[in-house]
């Protein structure tokens, strides 16, 4: 069944560049994890959130270090702080 994770963010800076160079560096490397999807969301002014896509539970947690290492990396490169972080199981779809 497919998975899903969603990372909620706060940033000192949504400017066009900031989110450019942010969705350019990490979409790709969340992709190289085995994602099968990712979309950021600008969710206010001065937050967002990540919804990853994976084919099930098991490609979520054979990705889940690599993801905290892209997390911890957007953290520190970027003025953005992670809020919350939840994820499961996709139980209905359209």
């Amino acid at each position: 069944m497919a998975f899903i994770t969603i990372s909620h963010w706060t940033s000192t800076d949504m400017s066009d560049e900031t989110i450019a160079a942010v969705r350019d560096k990490f979409l790709p490397m969340i992709m190289s994890v085995g994602a099968t999807g990712v979309q950021m969301v600008r969710t206010g002014e001065l937050s967002s959130c990540v919804v990853t896509h994976y084919s099930d539970a098991a490609a979520a947690e054979a990705a889940s270090a690599k993801i905290a290492e892209i997390r911890a990396s957007a953290a520190s490169d970027f003025p953005m702080t992670i809020v919350s972080a939840h994820a499961g199981e996709v139980i209905g779809s359209a």
